[in-house]
């Protein structure tokens, strides 16, 4: 029996990754949602319902497994176990890639086992028994049978589209991409750019200051701002784009560019996150971190060369089924679980 908790009501990165991984795991093994709802996962139990159904092991198991991925979930697994005594172990996912704060690092001393996304994680906390990738469903993302109709198909002016996706706040590097689109959009002719996201009350100000650069450049029209869009629709997002670029100025890891290389698109992004590793050097181009200059002669380069678009393209999707699928993220998940069945109760 496997308990997954996701208690965030807003749909974010991990909650994405914790989605598809569930998804997928819910094929093989008992396992359950606890808290709020993820897309094609099964309906979720309250943490009440969870604790009660934790009462007592699962047959043929000494305990169940609770996956956790928040500061807020650990204390419920916590609860679950060294208050109320039930037979669960605590297994926590950690991509950050840097020092936890006091609080969360308590409580990952506290875990059972820890997973790390990348080698870098895995030395920032303690108890890791694998380092597993994030994974990207590459049935749900996958490559436009043609990418002009599917962009077109989103109701964006031009003919093709260059996206980021992400919260919009300086770390979150919008503000680069927004420079790189200025510099950009003038050499491509007929592409619109997105800045797909939202704002949270305190970053306003910054949203409101990138809005008034863009109306400056004369490309109001050209520099979108849509907002967040639900997950159910982020798969057509992405294959009507011809290009993704991201631009952090720190990631813990960042799936958004996988999603893109699983449905054919090219990426562009700073040297951040585990997105070296994602890109190599066939799936796009990797730029130095605030370099929005090079990404931006890296995007013109890139879209005004049709062949080599294509073959970008291509590679882009062989690697994330080659090297990033879901389900070699599952299976390496899966191996750290029966080792813990497996071992002293």
């Amino acid at each position: 029996m496997l308990y997954v908790t996701n208690f965030n009501p807003r749909f974010t990165g991990v909650s994405a990754t914790a989605a598809a991984v569930l998804a997928a795991q819910s094929r093989e093994l008992d396992a359950r949602l606890v808290g709020k709802p993820l897309p094609d996962c099964p309906a979720p139990l309250s943490l009440a319902r969870a604790l009660q159904r934790s009462r007592h092991a699962p047959q043929g198991l000494p305990f169940a497994i609770w996956h956790v991925r928040r500061n807020a979930e650990m204390q419920a697994a916590l609860l679950a176990r060294d208050v109320l005594r039930l037979p669960v172990r605590i297994v926590f996912t950690s991509a950050a890639q840097r020092r936890h704060s006091a609080w969360p690092r308590w409580l990952i001393s506290r875990m059972d086992a820890v997973i790390a996304t990348t080698d870098a994680a895995a030395t920032f906390v303690p108890h890791v028994r694998a380092v597993v990738p994030h994974g990207v469903d590459t049935a749900r993302f996958r490559p436009a049978t043609d990418r002009a109709a599917a962009w077109a198909a989103l109701g964006y002016p031009g003919r093709s589209g260059i996206v980021t996706v992400g919260r919009i706040r300086p770390e979150k590097g919008t503000d680069l991409f927004v420079r790189a689109m200025i510099r950009a959009l003038p050499g491509l002719p007929d592409t619109t750019a997105l800045v797909v996201g939202r704002a949270k009350p305190a970053d306003a100000a910054f949203l409101a200051a990138l809005q008034a650069e863009v109306a400056a450049a004369g490309l109001s029209g050209r520099i979108l701002f849509p907002g967040e869009i639900a997950a159910p629709a982020m798969p057509a997002l992405l294959r009507g784009a011809s290009l993704l670029m991201a631009l952090p100025r720190y990631e813990g890891y960042g799936l958004t560019p996988l999603e893109a290389m699983a449905s054919g698109v090219p990426v562009i992004a700073s040297r951040a996150g585990h997105f070296d590793e994602f890109i190599g050097t066939t799936a796009g181009h990797v730029v130095a971190q605030e370099d929005w200059s090079a990404a931006a002669e890296a995007a013109v380069a890139l879209l005004t060369d049709p062949g080599r678009h294509a073959a970008t393209a291509a590679a882009a999707r062989t690697r994330a089924e080659s090297r990033f699928s879901i389900d070699r993220e599952v299976s390496g998940i899966r191996a750290v679980y029966d080792a813990l069945w497996q071992g002293p109760s």
